[in-house]
């Protein structure tokens, strides 16, 4: 089960998001026909995409 939360950015999780995500990381990841494996290019590929997307200025809207 896929558990999405939207932060403020001067918002702190909770005391229960914080164990739900220490919980999730010990997990396995499970990977299938819809979500395989990165290939080593897929994986480069992601990484300078993400790399990308968080060094773009956002524009704040008034």
């Amino acid at each position: 089960m896929i558990k999405t939360v939207t932060l403020d950015r001067n918002q702190k999780p909770t005391a229960e998001q914080i164990k739900q995500i220490e919980e999730a990381a010990k997990k396995e990841i499970c990977f299938d026909e819809d979500s395989p494996a990165l290939t080593p290019a897929m994986e480069k590929a992601f990484r300078l995409a993400a790399k990308n997307r968080n060094t773009q200025r956002k524009t704040i809207v008034s």
